[in-house]
C-alpha cells in the first residue's frame, strides 16, 4: 500500500468513525448515563467488533452477500430491529443513581456484536475494503486496513463518550435527562432512514 492511498484511508477511517451514526448516538447517551469509565467496555467493543467485521468482508463475507442477497437484506432488517430495541433501551433509561428503569452501559460483547447489524458498520467496512484495499498483498493490506480503522475508531468513538459525560452536570434534573435520552432514542431510530427509504 503507498503512502498517498495510506493517508487516504485514515482521512476515511476519521471521516466515517467521528461522524453521527447509531454508535455514536449511543456512547453520547452512554457517557451522560454512565459515565466514561462505565462506557469503556461499550467503546472497545465497537472498535474490536468493527476490527473484526472488516476482516470477514476482506476474507470474503462481501462476496457472500452478492451472491445470496436476501441474506445481507435478512441482516439489514435484524440490525433495524435491534436498533429500535436500543433506541426503547435509551428512551427508558434514568440517572444510574436513580435505578429507575434499572439501566446499565452495553457490555464489551453486546457491542462488537451490534456491529454485525449496524447498516454504517457495513458501509464503512465495504468501502474500505473496495476502495483503500490494493490487491497485491490482499489478505495483508486487509489486515492493516482493520487494524488501522480499529486504531482510528476507538478514540473517535471515544470523544462522543466524552462530550457525553460533560453533558452530564447539565442534565442532572430527572426531567431534563428522560428528554435527553427520548432525544437520544429518536435520533437512533432517525438513522434508520437509509434503511427504509431504501425499501
Amino acid at each position: 500500500m503507498t503512502f498517498e492511498l495510506l493517508l487516504a484511508f485514515v482521512l476515511f477511517a476519521l471521516v466515517t468513525s467521528i461522524t453521527p451514526g447509531p454508535n455514536n448516538m449511543m456512547l453520547l447517551a452512554s457517557g451522560v448515563n454512565f459515565g466514561v469509565r462505565r462506557s469503556i467496555p461499550h467503546m472497545l467493543g465497537i472498535s474490536l467488533g468493527f476490527m473484526v467485521l472488516v476482516i470477514a468482508v476482506g476474507l470474503g463475507l462481501g462476496q457472500l452477500f452478492e451472491r445470496a442477497p436476501w441474506l445481507y437484506q435478512a441482516l439489514r432488517y435484524a440490525g433495524a430491529a435491534y436498533l429500535l430495541y436500543l433506541a426503547w433501551k435509551i428512551a427508558r433509561a434514568g440517572a444510574p443513581e436513580s435505578g429507575e428503569g434499572k439501566a446499565k452501559p452495553l457490555t464489551f460483547i453486546q457491542a462488537a456484536a451490534f456491529q454485525w447489524v449496524n447498516p454504517k458498520a457495513w458501509i464503512m467496512a465495504i468501502g474500505a475494503i473496495t476502495t483503500y484495499t490494493p490487491h497485491e498483498g490482499f489478505i495483508f493490506n486487509v489486515l492493516l486496513i482493520a487494524a488501522l480503522f480499529a486504531l482510528v475508531n476507538c478514540p473517535s468513538v471515544g470523544l462522543w463518550t466524552v462530550a457525553g459525560s460533560l453533558l452530564r452536570r447539565w442534565l442532572e434534573r430527572p426531567a431534563i435527562l428522560r428528554a435527553f435520552n427520548i432525544g437520544m432514542a429518536l435520533l437512533l431510530v432517525l438513522s434508520l432512514y437509509p434503511i427504509v427509504s431504501d425499501v
